[in-house]
């Protein structure tokens, strides 16, 4: 059954969460307010928004709240590409930069509205704001979640090149349920190219994607979905329930039960993922993967440097041994 507008199904107890609150929340607001930036927490009306702020983390949303896309699950502004939108702030990438370091966070995740209007669809924009939190911070972890870039493969490329630890693209539901809750403009296909693509051009880079249930998909659709993220090699997988922001947003077709969604964490764990975070107030930047993907993350730096380690002392050794070998041969020469 496809998703149509109809009467609200009410939330059951298990939705149900505590208004934003605390000390760090309304900090965190505050400043966030000063400095004139955007967080999907907001823009989105994320349910975890109070969870995450409390506990100082939070998803910074750039180039402005309006989208050029209307995706009908979300409820982030759109505007019409052609009429132009305002324009991107030159300064956003040091602001973000100074509230990470503000607000003392060890993991930090970079999502932004799509910019059809933009010659480069953003892209630039989006990577020198990853450099300058690296530059700033080289140990912070940062996870970026971007727009398809209509499958412009050399975007997907100079983006991937600033070297994010995370690079992550919402396929958002199955293939058959795509055209009616995307915009017509994103694709299932381009989707999953687009994260194949990222392995192909930085193949240290892990790759996740995020899907929603609750609009009508079958198990057998789930699955396919699942089936296919793995053959582009996605590392991290994520399950949450589609909530309707208003009554002009798609409506629910199904609650799906905590059980449910046990199911799913089960079932991707079993196809070798690397990581899976399933339940009804999941999303994908939820904060309940990050702690897992900096122990990841972290370890895979440790090896490398260990890697890079080793491979320098077998060097040494081998040049130490070669210059032994010179001296001997200079001294046979000499007849000593």
């Amino acid at each position: 059954m496809e998703p149509t507008k109809k009467a609200r199904l009410p939330k059951p107890d298990w939705l149900k969460v505590r208004a934003p609150s605390g000390d760090n929340y309304s900090r965190i607001k505050s400043m966030l307010g000063e400095l004139k930036l955007a967080t999907v927490c907001q823009e989105a009306k994320c349910p975890n928004m109070g969870e995450c702020w409390s506990g100082g983390t939070a998803t910074f949303m750039l180039m402005g709240e309006v989208c050029t896309r209307g995706c009908r699950f979300c409820n982030v502004k759109t505007g019409n590409a052609k009429l132009g939108l305002p324009p991107v702030d030159p300064f956003e990438p040091e602001k973000v930069a100074y509230s990470i370091s503000q607000m003392g966070l060890h993991y930090v995740v970079i999502t932004s509205v799509d910019r059809d209007d933009m010659p480069d669809q953003g892209s630039d924009h989006f990577a020198r704001t990853v450099k300058t939190i690296k530059k700033l911070d080289p140990k912070l972890i940062v996870e970026i979640l971007t727009p398809d870039f209509r499958g412009d493969e050399k975007l997907v490329a100079h983006l991937a090149a600033a070297r994010p630890d995370v690079f992550a693209h919402n396929i958002e539901t199955v293939e058959r349920l795509t055209p009616s809750v995307r915009d017509p403009r994103a694709k299932y296909r381009q989707s999953l190219r687009v994260l194949q693509a990222v392995k192909e051009f930085e193949k240290g880079v892990f790759t996740k994607s995020s899907i929603m249930l609750g609009l009508g998909e079958t198990d057998e659709e789930v699955l396919q979905t699942l089936k296919d993220l793995r053959e582009v090699d996605c590392d991290v997988v994520t399950f949450g329930q589609y909530l309707q922001p208003t009554e002009k947003h798609l409506a629910v077709i199904e609650y799906v039960t905590p059980l449910k969604f046990e199911y799913w964490q089960k079932q991707a764990e079993s196809m070798s993922f690397l990581y899976v975070a399933s339940g009804p107030l999941v999303r994908s930047s939820y904060r309940a993967g990050e702690f897992f993907m900096k122990g990841i993350i972290e370890k895979k730096k440790k090896q490398a440097a260990e890697q890079a380690a080793a491979s320098e002392s077998t060097l040494n050794v081998s040049s130490d041994e070669l210059n032994k070998n010179q001296s001997s041969e200079m001294r046979i020469v000499n007849g000593n």
